[in-house]
């Protein structure tokens, strides 16, 4: 496993990379309060399935983050990294936010996917939805580090997974310096507005939804929505799994697999 950087038109983007396989894999994570590469022997513990088939790439947000930086510019910020790598044809899984991503990926950059599977994710931001993710700005940007991790964990995980591990979590990510808050805060504004429904027409290649009916951040009806206006497969997880299913069903992981192998 490495951890490496790429630099972009605009920007350096910092990514991990495992496995042996021929084909490319691509995971976009969602918003996070400290860099996902922190954990990056937990990412390849987590995906440990696909090292054989694929070479696994994870690609995090640019690193300089300004006022003013918008999904539509890490889009573009994934796709020009992808290239300097020589990645086409990938299998993409993105995430929350990283779903957004994964899919202006698909749209814009069509010979960069091959599948594309969606976790958790919106093709636009509801008021309902923006009020979860604007408060996490608020707490970061008021720089009230507990709350946000509290809130945070609170809201992204189940209540048996929060209630197990969510001290912890919070404590992992309490110490966040001034710097990673602000950058923290920039990311979760870059989604105001977001709303691609009418571009999802665009997207070309088989695409699988995965949400939970309990999603505290996002809501299921964005994940229902996303499959409706494609016509594509969609599996939607019932209790006690919330917005970061991803992470949490044994299940999980079997599903991209089955989706990508077919």
């Amino acid at each position: 496993m490495e951890i490496n950087s790429v630099k972009t038109s605009e920007a350096t983007v910092n990514y991990m990379k495992f496995g042996s396989g021929s084909k490319p894999f691509v995971i976009i994570p969602g918003l996070s309060i400290k860099s996902v590469l922190l954990s990056a022997n937990a990412v390849e513990s987590a995906y440990s399935a696909f090292k054989n088939d694929y070479t696994v790439y994870l690609f995090d947000r640019r690193e300089e983050i300004e006022e003013g930086v918008s999904v539509y510019d890490f889009a573009r910020d994934t796709a020009e990294a992808m290239m300097a790598l020589g990645l086409k044809n990938a299998d993409v899984f993105g995430t929350s936010q990283g779903g957004m991503i994964a899919m202006l990926l698909a749209i814009n950059y069509p010979f960069l996917v091959s599948r594309l599977a969606l976790g958790s994710t919106a093709a636009r931001i509801h008021s309902e939805t923006s009020s979860v993710i604007d408060n996490w700005r608020k707490l970061a940007m008021e720089r009230r580090t507990l709350d946000l991790c509290s809130d945070f964990v609170g809201k992204v995980y189940s209540k048996p997974f929060a209630d197990k591990y969510g001290s912890m979590l919070s404590q992992l990510m309490s110490d966040c310096t001034e710097e990673e808050l602000s950058k923290f805060a920039l990311c979760t504004k870059a989604s105001s507005g977001f709303d691609i429904v009418h571009m999802l027409g665009d997207i070309r290649c088989p695409v699988l939804v995965l949400g939970a009916e309990n999603d505290a951040v996002l809501t299921g009806a964005a994940s229902r929505e996303i499959a409706n206006v494609l016509g594509c497969e969609i599996y939607m997880y019932g209790e006690p799994y919330g917005h970061a299913v991803y992470d949490e069903a044994p299940d999980y992981k079997d599903r991209l697999i089955e989706f990508f192998r077919r």
